[in-house]
């Protein structure tokens, strides 16, 4: 069955993307998919549950389908299936794992459930083409996304140590309420991107939740002050300035935590992963204040997808674990 390689099949549905990807010894991608809900969801500024289940059921097996054509793969080619089984929502997640345990019992091929934020953790290290050096243990992961702001230490494959997370709105989630606030549309965090170019990140001294020598994250607070700002400017707003404001702030607490941390546990490598480690000033900040490797996935497997599914589900399966036809979805499962 493996060829002197192992194929390992992902399958992503955790949110509002339905994605396939099939991926070799957990490193080289060999095709990537995504079926994106944009469009669906951005008349409500914030993604629909149940509009996003029903969206996912027409598209799961034709992506799933594109995926294996793209990468020229027969089933007899597929060692594993990893699917995402949580964190997400509930009528999300179940159409990703029942396609999965549904190819799992037909083909007989072992299925593996994989935590959406291991994914996200191993998306810094696939690729479609060049060569990426392995990941160097210890390393400090900052995985920043719509639901999710979490600091981790990562000793080992699958070892993690939690050091701090979020208390109220991840970073995500904050960049897509300030996105309605001041207008600039859906998805928040590129929109926030583009509307602060050309903005002054001093212009607001916006607050920032340091919260002493805890590794936790605050942005509520930081939301409401952009809200009554707003509010207090009025109509005409000045959009530049408010969103690099705010931008600066977000960027500015997450770059310096991650920057602390990784001085306190003397690691080898920080990585960046997750929907907001697309934004450019985060990525610039980091490199500037972390002194070990820095890893950031390219810009296309920071959002959702099911390379970095399959990638974290090969890790697994060459470790022993298997998953039986009773595997369920775990809306809130943690990495830790």
């Amino acid at each position: 069955m493996y060829n002197g390689v192992m194929r390992v099949l992902g399958i992503e549905s955790s949110c509002d993307e339905t994605a396939a990807s099939v991926v070799v010894d957990g490193r080289r991608i060999e095709s990537n998919v995504v079926a994106s809900q944009i469009d669906l969801h951005r008349k409500y500024g914030g993604v629909m549950p149940e509009v996003a289940s029903r969206a996912h059921l027409k598209a799961i097996l034709p992506t799933i389908q594109e995926a294996m054509e793209q990468a020229g793969s027969e089933w007899a080619d597929i060692s594993a299936i990893a699917v995402t089984r949580g964190p997400g929502l509930a009528g999300s997640l179940l159409v990703g794992v029942n396609a999965a345990k549904a190819i799992s019992f037909a083909r007989g091929i072992p299925l593996v459930g994989v935590n959406h934020m291991e994914g996200h953790v191993y998306s810094n290290w696939v690729l479609t083409d060049g060569d990426l050096p392995e990941p160097a243990f210890p390393l400090v992961i900052l995985i920043v996304s719509g639901g999710h702001t979490d600091l981790i230490l990562m000793t080992d494959h699958g070892v993690y140590r939690p050091l701090g997370g979020t208390r109220d709105d991840a970073a995500g989630e904050a960049f897509d309420k300030v996105a309605r606030i001041i207008g600039v549309g859906y998805p928040g965090g590129p929109a926030i991107q583009r509307a602060a170019q050309g903005g002054d990140p001093k212009a607001f001294p916006f607050p920032r939740a340091w919260m002493g020598d805890s590794y936790d994250f605050s942005f509520s607070g930081l939301k409401t002050a952009v809200l009554r700002t707003a509010d207090a400017l009025g109509g005409n707003l000045p959009i530049a300035d408010l969103a690099a404001s705010f931008q600066e702030a977000v960027v500015d607490v997450l770059s310096a935590k991650l920057a602390r941390a990784a001085e306190q546990f003397r690691v080898r490598q920080v990585a960046v992963c997750g929907g907001v480690a697309a934004n450019l000033a985060l990525r610039e900040r980091v490199k500037e204040r972390v002194t070990v490797p820095v890893h950031v996935p390219p810009i296309y497997l920071c959002t959702d997808n099911a390379a970095m599914i399959a990638s974290a589900g090969y890790y697994r399966f060459r470790a022993g674990h298997r998953d039986g036809l009773d595997l369920d979805v775990i809306p809130s499962l943690s990495l830790t």
